[in-house]
């Protein structure tokens, strides 16, 4: 889990207002995905991301979240980061462990290709009351945590720019 505090202290003088973010988040499990964008969105807006900037998009699950990043970063040249929401929970079958890898495996790519950051916020638990738990419960909020990590990355590559 992040520390807040340290992370405040590393970008409480950075400025976030122009960046342009997307949260694209999985209608699978929403329950447990609305959670965890409105913490990515509270987070955002915390540290001075403008309302305006940010953009949510939702696709049916997790493994759409590497399609839509893909075409959001073609057709909008100017966005900054997105942060991708999904909850993938073990069922019957070994469908999670082929949806999370390929997720991640996609995610990890298209931040590559566009050498831009693709925050992966999905979920991975073994049963409801786990995702419940890290969507704002004893475990915090992978949302909140997605959105700090944007942050940090987009400091970095500010920082990066400037030398």
């Amino acid at each position: 889990m992040y520390d807040a505090s340290s992370i405040k202290n590393l970008i409480k003088n950075k400025s976030f207002i122009s960046k342009k973010i997307s949260i694209i988040v999985s209608g699978w499990n929403s329950q447990i995905t609305d959670l965890l964008y409105d913490a990515s969105l509270n987070t955002l807006l915390e540290y001075g991301v403008k309302n305006k900037h940010i953009k949510k998009q939702v696709v049916p699950g997790s493994m759409e979240l590497v399609f839509a990043s893909q075409l959001l970063f073609e057709h909008n040249k100017n966005l900054d980061g997105i942060i991708c929401l999904g909850c993938i929970v073990k069922g019957e079958t070994d469908h999670d462990k082929y949806i999370s890898h390929a997720v991640t495996r996609g995610l990890i790519n298209v931040s590559l290709k566009y050498k831009k950051p693709v925050i992966f916020g999905v979920l991975t638990t073994n049963n409801t009351q786990q995702a419940f738990d890290r969507s704002g419960g004893k475990f915090g909020n992978k949302g909140e945590e997605s959105a700090l990590a944007l942050l940090k990355m987009l400091h970095l590559i500010d920082s990066v720019s400037k030398k």
